[in-house]
């Protein structure tokens, strides 16, 4: 298989595995979302340790990352943000809510794109504001139709374009990145679960085996999607990544719509159709801009080698 079309087949299977992950975590509805949110933290480090193992990869960098507060604290920040958006996701599913989840990742793209601006001085264009803007009304719409701001959403969006922005600091590639990011987390939710523990209140060995089981398995929920996509990002182009992105909310609103059975009334209904017209405006954006690139590249490698003599073998 060339390596684009594996790329694309990993990226699509990681972003699958996203969007079946909200029919896992409402399993474990014994557990609190804080709690179900620790384990995650706990045993994805576990996790990344035996994948580590099995890959065969060296752990010298670690330390020398570990002594570098420069190198260290936009990793720790990038924690900090992936675990808000965790537990976001863990507690919209656990209430039923998988709607606002599979709002919030379809109102990533426009945060991150607001983000860019905000923080990076980017520059809009004209499509691309107008699906801000259709994005925003959707919002609006919404909140009307929740009968409130749909605040689990803007708090998985907005982590979540937070975090992709903060790893734009980040020098380390994505396997080592995940690892240091669960090795942050470790100790604190390590030591949040021997408190619930100790004090009787924690469910990891009180409900069943199959309950444990689901805990710790929940490490390898959240490992191997992100290594799958961390390895498609290296084999295709971001904008295919882009557009496979929309196939993990997509899975959670058909999820929570027939599956979980969430009503969908008609004004729910027009935020998600603004939702969706902002998305066509802004991917048809990209694709006018990188088709606009490339005959912009093909017309210039066309005048370079108009002024470049054609060298051969003879001439050598």
């Amino acid at each position: 298989m060339p390596e684009s079309n594996r790329g694309v087949a990993l990226g699509a299977l990681a972003f699958f595995l996203w969007g079946v992950a909200a029919l896992y975590w409402p399993f474990l509805s014994a557990s609190e979302p804080h709690e179900v949110l620790a384990h995650r933290m706990v045993w994805s480090l576990l996790a990344m340790g035996v994948i580590l193992l099995l890959c065969r990869r060296s752990w010298a960098w670690l330390p020398q990352v570990l002594r570098s507060p420069r190198r260290l604290l936009p990793v720790a920040a990038a924690a900090v943000l992936i675990s808000l958006n965790w537990w976001g996701f863990i507690y919209a599913v656990s209430i039923e809510q998988t709607l606002q989840a599979s709002l919030a990742y379809f109102i990533n793209p426009l945060m991150s794109v607001c983000l860019g601006v905000l923080l990076f001085s980017e520059r809009l264009r004209a499509a691309q504001w107008a699906a801000v803007g259709l994005g925003v009304t959707a919002v609006l719409v919404m909140s009307l139709a929740y009968g409130a701001t749909p605040w689990l959403s803007l708090l998985m969006a907005s982590s979540f374009a937070a975090y992709g922005a903060v790893k734009k600091y980040v020098d380390l590639d994505g396997t080592q990145s995940l690892t240091v990011e669960t090795l942050v987390m470790f100790l604190p939710a390590l030591g949040f679960v021997v408190h619930l523990e100790a004090t009787g209140v924690g469910t990891a060995f009180s409900v069943s085996p199959g309950h444990t089981a689901l805990l710790a398995g929940g490490g390898f929920v959240t490992v191997l999607p992100l290594l799958l996509f961390g390895m498609a990002a290296r084999q295709v182009p971001l904008s295919v990544i882009g557009m496979l992105q929309y196939i993990t909310p997509v899975m959670m609103f058909f999820i929570g719509w027939l599956i979980q059975g969430e009503e969908m009334p008609p004004a729910r209904w027009l935020g998600f159709g603004l939702v969706w017209l902002a998305l066509c405006l802004f991917a048809l954006d990209q694709v006018r801009s990188a088709r606009s690139r490339f005959r912009s590249g093909a017309r210039t490698f066309r005048k370079d080698g108009e002024s470049t003599p054609v060298r051969t073998q003879a001439t050598e």
